[in-house]
């Protein structure tokens, strides 16, 4: 699913050094954890898989598909086959939940037939169903983002990145959310979760990956958040 072949990526004119010589391979189907301290470089893996910018050196390649020159054209393409939340949910606030799911796949240029067939389904899967007509500031953090989650799973991605989806949520949420990203997988979908709990991760007794200081320092299967 994730190839990750000698890949680098520097800042400030190559002076400092964010991701050095990484090497991975996530396959179809697992779900992985990528953990570190601030400063380690998960952000800037993210940014690297979802083509916010590119590496210095080094190969990605999801689905088969070497996106390490991607031109800016084929970007959209990409981000269609990926779903991606974040920390603070993107919501937009004067659409409903139906409405910011149903943005999604309007920008994508989905007829109407197909939203209101895709976006109830959603909405149902993440347990938001009865809220459709809510607006984000009528919803708890949990709720903003399943969702977020919710929006991203409209184009039935193959793979779903997690990037500190739980910061922002009490523990009680955060194991909800967990769970929720965890019924995903076991539907098929590959989820990279990107994260700095510790007890989410040692919780989830799956492939963890460390990175410290811009390298891969433990790649353990059902791991442990070693930091």
């Amino acid at each position: 699913m994730i190839k990750l072949v000698d890949l680098s990526k520097s800042y400030s004119s190559g002076k400092v050094a964010a991701l050095k010589n990484i090497n991975a391979h996530i396959k179809p189907g697992e779900f992985v954890s990528i953990v570190g301290q601030s400063g380690s470089g998960k952000t800037t893996l993210v940014r690297l898989i979802i083509a916010e910018e590119k590496p210095d050196s080094g190969q990605i390649i999801i689905g088969g598909w070497d996106i390490t020159g991607i031109k800016d054209r084929e970007i959209p393409t990409l981000r269609r086959q990926l779903g991606v939340i974040f920390q603070d949910f993107k919501l937009l606030p004067k659409k409903t939940v139906f409405e910011n799911v149903a943005f999604a796949m309007e920008t994508c240029g989905f007829s109407n037939k197909e939203i209101k067939k895709t976006v109830p389904q959603m909405i149902s899967l993440v347990g938001l169903k009865g809220k459709e007509d809510r607006y984000s500031h009528q919803l708890s953090g949990g709720e903003k983002q399943r969702v977020a989650i919710a929006r991203s799973l409209v184009h039935k991605p193959k793979l779903l990145i997690a990037d500190e989806p739980t910061g922002n949520l009490d523990s009680i949420n955060t194991r909800e959310i967990i769970d929720l990203l965890k019924k995903i997988n076991n539907l098929g979908t590959t989820v990279v979760l990107v994260t700095h709990n510790k007890d989410v991760v040692n919780s989830l007794r799956s492939r963890v990956i460390t990175l410290d200081s811009g390298q891969i320092i433990s790649d353990q299967e059902e791991g442990r958040y070693l930091l």
